[in-house]
């Protein structure tokens, strides 16, 4: 099973600002989160074959928290915003939004497209068949590569990513079916305060 987890929270992200590829660590909250989720997603049946990880510290610290070797996979990184990180996103030009919305193609100054980001996660993903297939993969990544491969399960575009919302630290699981990815779960949040 491929098993998607978002990183804790930040301040940056409590602050409702874009956070892309700013390399912030959890906030206190963010670390209780981590540590729930890797303790409820520790105790899956087979037991976890690997994590593998975006760069991004936020990431990192997540993936951490299960106490097992991290791979680093650079696809897994945020949609970089571009002149648009570290923004409230209300701060951000509603022409800016629905160019995003309405065009995958669509590349603010110094940053990605959200085609870009797709096809990245996508190659990813299919990579990743084979391994999940036999055991549990963890991939603790962030809410843009996260909707893309959720969008690569259900076997329909990003524009999806328009019509969800992840939590933080939030679990998708994905089930595999020979080669066919089946979603079996999403936004799964387990409680801080009860794990």
């Amino acid at each position: 099973m491929l098993i998607l987890l978002r990183h804790g929270r930040t301040a940056a992200n409590e602050a409702g600002l874009l956070q892309g590829r700013l390399n912030q660590d959890l906030d206190q909250l963010g670390r209780h989160q981590a540590e729930a989720a890797a303790r409820h997603l520790s105790g899956i049946e087979g037991g976890i074959e690997a994590v593998i990880s975006s760069p991004l510290k936020r990431a990192q610290q997540t993936a951490a928290a299960f106490g097992l070797p991290v791979e680093v996979d650079e696809r897994w990184i945020e949609l970089s915003y571009g002149e648009y990180e570290g923004v409230s996103q209300v701060d951000v030009p509603s022409e800016v939004w629905q160019s995003w919305r309405n065009d995958y193609s669509f590349v603010p100054v110094g940053g990605e497209s959200l085609e870009t980001l797709d096809l990245r996660v996508r190659g990813a993903c299919d990579e990743l068949v084979e391994r999940a297939s036999r055991g549990h993969v963890v991939v603790v990544s962030h809410v843009s590569p996260m909707k893309s491969a959720v969008a690569w399960a259900l076997g329909v575009d990003i524009g999806i990513s328009w019509n969800c919302h992840l939590d933080h630290a939030s679990i998708c699981r994905v089930q595999m079916r020979g080669r066919r990815p089946i979603l079996s779960s999403f936004n799964e949040t387990v409680d801080v305060d009860k794990a």
